[in-house]
């Protein structure tokens, strides 16, 4: 566990409608331990884009919060909105967030994605699929597959990330509601867990099975989790998760473990005053890393590609306080080191997705937001 700065540095036709993007700015570049990297604009007029998904032809599946679902191209262009979505809550953080393709999607067709629904008694993180035609503009066949239980009046945490793991169980990551963090703990509801289901919904077979437990939990303790990946050689989920002050963590959740929030944190309230019990409690698992001051980390991804040979399987999280792109060195499950980058970007990162073509694809989380792409500058 590393603290804070370390200081070293198929196919689909597009429908036949569709809207120009903006035209790109002029290349920006940035310094970085393997090189001056060039960060270009490839799409933007995207409000408040979350969730970043490749379709096999190379295109993008983009959420934006206030509820639509786009097909963004490698040209620029923005599809209309897709058609068929459940109603969204759409407010402070909820919205439509998280996205995943089925891992048979170039048979299937299906498509996931998490979104704050409105519901008796407030709203909760829940999960949808629908199959997207061949012309790309509706999904049709949609059901909810999880509901984030109980439902309450909050606009805050929701998470939300979605990862298929090598069984083809989804895990689903959820907040703990902001006024509810003492829930966390609880392992009866889904308020602060990482949850695991089936595709069609339903907890498998293997999950956990403690008594007082919740059928879909993997894992208790988590505050709002926002970057989930699985590691490229092992496996393993990696998560990225908001602190409060301080205490933003990176975590490999494992089946019926503790996590933590909010009995122990390396954050303090935002009011200045101390949560829980401390930093370490037997039975309570420690991050891998954690920052302090927060960086309000969002989206996640392993590095595979061939352009940065050296970053080879580096986890980059997106961070919205700081506006930048945070490398994390890993060796197994021990982070070595942190470089920061793009620190001069200003742009909010939400997302982080390794492309098709070993770059780098960020989300903008802004009112005018873009689909931007990290490669080596030449």
């Amino acid at each position: 566990m590393r603290r804070g700065l370390i200081g070293w540095t198929t196919g689909l036709g597009l429908c036949a409608a569709v809207l120009a993007a903006e035209p790109a700015p002029a290349q920006q570049r940035f310094p970085s331990s393997a090189g001056e990297l060039a960060v270009e604009t490839v799409a933007s007029g995207l409000e408040r884009p979350w969730g970043l998904a490749f379709l096999p032809d190379g295109r993008m599946l983009v959420t934006e919060r206030p509820g639509r679902l786009r097909i963004v191209g490698q040209d620029g262009r923005l599809s209309p909105a897709i058609s068929g979505l459940p109603s969204v809550a759409a407010r402070g953080q909820g919205g439509l967030l998280g996205i995943a393709l089925d891992p048979g999607f170039a048979q299937n067709r299906l498509v996931y994605w998490s979104f704050s629904e409105p519901r008796a008694g407030g709203n909760g993180t829940s999960v949808a699929r629908g199959r997207l035609n061949e012309q790309g503009t509706a999904l049709t066949a949609v059901s909810v597959i999880f509901r984030q239980m109980p439902a309450i009046s909050s606009n805050l945490h929701f998470g939300s990330r979605l990862v298929f793991d090598r069984t083809g169980a989804l895990f689903v990551t959820v907040g703990d509601r902001y006024s509810q963090r003492d829930q966390a703990q609880n392992p009866e509801n889904h308020i602060g867990k990482v949850i695991r289901i089936r595709p069609e919904g339903g907890a498998p077979n293997d999950n956990p099975k403690k008594p007082g437990w919740a059928p879909e939990i993997w894992s208790i303790g988590h505050r709002n989790v926002q970057g989930a990946v699985l590691h490229p050689e092992t496996g393993q989920l990696w998560t990225a998760e908001h602190g409060a002050r301080g205490g933003d963590e990176v975590n490999t959740p494992k089946a019926g473990l503790n996590y933590g929030w909010p009995v122990i944190t390396y954050g303090i309230d935002y009011s200045g005053a101390k949560i829980g019990e401390g930093t370490s409690k037997p039975g309570m698992e420690q991050p891998l890393f954690y920052w302090d001051p927060s960086i309000a980390p969002s989206g996640a991804a392993f590095y595979t590609g061939a352009a940065w040979p050296a970053w080879k399987n580096s986890l980059f999280v997106g961070a919205l306080a700081g506006s930048m792109l945070v490398r994390l060195s890993t060796e197994g499950e021990k982070v070595t080191g942190e470089e920061r980058l793009l620190v001069d970007i200003g742009e909010r990162i939400r997302d982080v997705v390794q492309g098709p073509d070993g770059f780098l694809y960020l989300l903008s989380d802004e009112d005018n937001g873009k689909v931007m792409r990290v490669r080596p500058a030449r």
